[in-house]
């Protein structure tokens, strides 16, 4: 046969997935950063605003606040690394 189907994968079959397989790690929350803390975000479009940290998520995103009454910045998640 001149042309090979695409469709069928044959390599798949023959693979063994392992059982033990470790989950990551969740991220680590900087020593700097406790639930009330005043963070100053760096990328986005609030940048430069001060923001009041509430938790960390599962994700290991930070959720925060501006207030939003105050300063105009909703609930928001964002990433450690765009925190000081």
């Amino acid at each position: 046969q001149v042309f090979k189907t695409f469709g069928k994968n044959k390599r798949s079959s023959g693979l063994v997935k392992k059982e033990g397989k470790q989950q990551a790690a969740p991220t680590k929350l900087k020593k700097a950063i406790a639930p009330g803390s005043i963070l100053i975000l760096l990328a986005g479009r609030f940048r430069g605003r001060r923001v009041i940290f509430l938790k960390q998520l599962e994700s290991g995103l930070l959720l925060v606040t501006g207030p939003y009454a105050v300063n105009g910045v909703p609930l928001r998640r964002v990433n450690q690394r765009f925190c000081i």
